[in-house]
């Protein structure tokens, strides 16, 4: 019998972010207003690798802005770490 499993990550926490990135041996975020190609969004930025443009945890409403243009521009796969990371470190 197969199970499936939802799993629902609030980015909410500075704390738990920087932890998430010193683990994962990343970049330590950067709180400010930042570019995403044609948009820009308020937050904690942190930098995956080999992403073109940051991803934007915004604490305050429990979102994240990105643009990886469907891939193209970051592996979604380093998102994913950094919200496995996030959700281990909170």
């Amino acid at each position: 019998m197969s199970h499936v499993v939802e799993i629902e990550t609030e980015v909410r926490d500075p704390v738990a972010i920087r932890a998430a990135c010193e683990r994962l041996s990343l970049p330590e975020p950067v709180e400010g207003r930042f570019s995403l190609f044609t948009a820009t969004a308020e937050g904690w930025a942190v930098r995956l690798p080999d992403w073109r443009y940051p991803v934007v945890c915004d604490v305050s409403k429990a979102r994240i802005a990105y643009d990886n243009f469907e891939g193209r521009w970051g592996d979604p796969l380093y998102l994913n770490r950094f919200l496995q990371g996030y959700a281990v470190e909170k």
